[in-house]
């Protein structure tokens, strides 16, 4: 006879309830696609919420994520593979940090969601044409712009001002992103866990088995138990 518990059941939701949140402060789940929100009681179903693309999606104890689905680091996989994936990400990360370029992109521009030649369509973006070093600088860069005009977005809807801001899944491990975002957002950034979701939906197993008491006690365990540190 199976027993059978029902975790929160999207990815990002399990990825989320690792994350060690101290009350309701925002997250980014990082990997190809970046969800940035912040669990609340209740939904926001008004006007400003939607102007600003916000949408609610379902979470465990009849809580909401109040997130927004922006661009990750698709932009830089694509440009790593059509270079032959010669470089390692923490090399393009070195090298970005490296060649620093004051060219503003939107990182959320249709036309990086899936083109013939991501390199092409950023050196359009960009006005010329960038090296390597620059091309992944630009991408970081302005992907933590992004991040900071995003969470601003979240305050204004909201009515909160958060002090610290939560990455956590692979894209967790880019330390000169975490950087960035740092310097951009002004936020005490904590990194990580990487492999959110698997922790997250065990975590939940575990709460619904009794192991752990209360999503608030998993994510005490989880901060104790794994590589999460203040960038």
């Amino acid at each position: 006879k199976a027993i059978v518990m029902l975790p929160a059941t999207h990815d990002t939701a399990s990825a989320v309830l690792a994350a060690p949140l101290s009350g309701q402060t925002p997250y980014i789940s990082s990997g190809t696609w970046s969800l940035l929100g912040v669990e609340q009681n209740a939904a926001h179903t008004d006007t400003s919420a939607m102007e600003v693309g916000y949408s609610n999606e379902g979470s465990v104890n009849k809580s909401f994520r109040f997130q927004i689905n922006i661009m990750g680091l698709w932009m830089i996989q694509q440009v790593r593979h059509e270079l032959d994936d010669k470089y390692s990400f923490a090399q393009l990360a070195e090298m970005a940090k490296a060649n620093p370029v004051d060219i503003e992109i939107n990182v959320n521009d249709q036309a990086f969601f899936a083109p013939k030649s991501m390199i092409d369509v950023i050196n359009k973006a960009a006005g010329r044409e960038l090296s390597v070093g620059e091309m992944a600088y630009v991408i970081y860069k302005n992907l933590a712009r992004c991040y900071d005009s995003s969470l601003k977005a979240l305050e204004e809807v909201t009515g909160e001002k958060y002090e610290t801001l939560n990455i956590i899944g692979g894209g967790s491990q880019n330390k000169f992103l975490n950087v960035l975002t740092k310097e951009h957002t002004g936020k005490k950034v904590i990194a990580g866990p990487a492999e959110g979701t698997a922790l997250g939906n065990l975590m939940m197993q575990m709460v619904g088995l009794g192991d752990i008491e209360s999503v608030k006690a998993g994510r005490e365990i989880i901060k104790n138990s794994f590589d999460i540190y203040e960038v």
